[in-house]
């Protein structure tokens, strides 16, 4: 009796083996293949039709297996599932390298855009500076141009040596001139109508130098900076009273544009009126 319950066992054992499916190589390469595919997330949009046929042929090789069809057959379907997966993989990584680009594009967009911000804001900023240290200057808007009137308290009467007070109002000046390095100025002195002409245009070319040599040495460009004396013409007051006469003895600076530009010329000079 165990015999043939033995014998029995035995016999539906190898039924069983017999009826299993046999193990292929080629089928477990392909599904690998396609499990690698399926799980990259760029497989649905960049490899969707890839993804689909290799999944059929590895169908196809499965069902050719369980019905024990020629192992050619079953290996030519796994075969065509591991192409079609493998197709899809390169599509994947052409994706990759294409949203890898896109993503440098954008980073090289936002360093630009953020560049250009921030060279806005220099500009505001530097705007913003200068426009406060004219308005310290006590600027006025002309036709000739951004113009500082300097009274005559920078000299003594009659002298072209300038005083200690002028220290700082000179101070300003160059200070506003480092900071617009292709900004030129014009040093222009005046008088009131008292002596001759040629006294008067004498100081006031004393006076204008005397302005001009001081910014110099605080640093200014010998090329920046331009003096000339104007004498008792163009007078801002009447000369007729004290108040006025001291009105007229000033020292005026023209500055250019920024591109070192004055707002009018002629060969020899700024027009003035």
């Amino acid at each position: 009796m165990n015999k043939l319950v033995a014998i029995g066992i035995t016999s539906a054992l190898l039924a069983a083996c017999a009826s299993a499916p046999q193990r292929s190589d080629s089928i477990d390469q392909a599904r690998t293949q396609i499990q690698t595919l399926s799980a990259d997330p760029l497989a649905h949009q960049a490899a969707a039709s890839d993804l689909q046929s290799a999944q059929a042929r590895l169908q196809d090789a499965e069902a050719a297996q369980a019905q024990k069809r020629p192992p050619a057959e079953v290996d030519h379907f796994a075969y065509l599932a591991l192409r079609h997966a493998e197709a899809g993989e390169a599509r994947v990584e052409a994706a990759h390298a294409q949203a890898e680009v896109a993503r440098a594009q954008d980073q090289r967009t936002n360093i630009v855009l953020a560049a250009r911000a921030s060279e806005a804001d220099n500009a505001k900023a530097q705007l913003a500076q200068t426009q406060q240290e004219l308005a310290d200057l006590k600027a006025k808007q002309t036709d000739r141009g951004m113009v500082v009137t300097l009274g005559d308290v920078l000299f003594d009467t009659g002298q072209a040596t300038l005083k200690p007070g002028a220290d700082l109002t000179l101070d300003h000046l160059a200070h506003y001139m480092r900071d617009n390095p292709h900004t030129r100025i014009l040093v222009e002195g005046f008088t009131d109508s008292v002596g001759s002409d040629a006294y008067n245009d004498a100081l006031s070319q004393r006076r204008a130098d005397a302005v001009a040599g001081a910014l110099v040495r605080r640093g200014l460009p010998e090329d920046a900076v331009r003096a000339v004396g104007r004498g008792k013409s163009f007078p801002v007051a009447t000369n007729d009273t004290s108040a006025g006469r001291q009105q007229n003895r000033r020292v005026e600076i023209v500055f250019s544009d920024a591109g070192g530009r004055f707002a009018q010329s002629n060969d020899s000079d700024i027009i003035r009126r």
